[in-house]
């Protein structure tokens, strides 16, 4: 008996030692570019603008069946205006990619590099991420939520942490009407 129970114990020890040394491998799916959407939508006192932003790149990183992380290269070349047309739709697109908003000459790409990841319901994630923007890195939070290959997170971007000074607030006195409030949000939804 003394025997049995030692041997069982052994194998339970065993088990737990083989358990405690295995680890999930970590799978990294590919966003499908053309299959995603980011929308951006911009506030101002006297109204909003908003459009789409193209994907460069991206992925999300799943443990078994958890997201544990991600990445995505934004294409800021690709801002478009959904709101207005003709002139007024290229002017403003031309004046977004303009060192008074994204200077994208310069600064073609934003990034997102998830740092942090932590369940907080069925299918939905709090994530915590770097955003660099203008070659500018800063930390933000924002939640997403899972569903099969399809992914959706809403991120509220505060412009003036990434030096995007014009018609804000926080840099200019006295614009009245003419503010652009400092925080944007970007929708997106993503296959992989």
């Amino acid at each position: 008996m003394k025997n049995k129970i030692k041997n069982i114990a052994i194998l339970v020890f065993v088990t737990a030692l083989t358990f405690s040394f295995t680890t999930l491998d970590k799978e990294k799916k590919e966003i499908k570019i053309d299959a995603s959407k980011v929308v951006w939508k911009g506030y101002k006192v006297t109204g909003s603008h908003e459009g789409t932003i193209n994907i460069k790149s991206g992925n999300l990183v799943f443990e078994g069946d958890k997201l544990t992380g991600g990445e995505f290269v934004i294409d800021m070349t690709s801002i478009t205006v959904t709101d207005l047309e003709g002139d007024y739709k290229g002017k403003l697109e031309g004046h977004l990619k303009s060192d008074d908003f994204f200077g994208v000459a310069n600064h073609p790409t934003a990034s997102l590099v998830f740092t942090n990841v932590e369940a907080s319901g069925k299918n939905a994630y709090s994530v915590t991420g770097d955003l660099t923007i203008k070659s500018i890195t800063n930390p933000i939070s924002f939640s997403i939520s899972i569903y099969g290959s399809k992914a959706a997170a809403s991120l509220k971007i505060d412009r003036s942490k990434y030096d995007v000074k014009y018609g804000s607030t926080s840099f200019f006195d006295g614009l009245k009407d003419k503010a652009i409030y400092d925080e944007f949000d970007l929708v997106s939804d993503l296959e992989f």
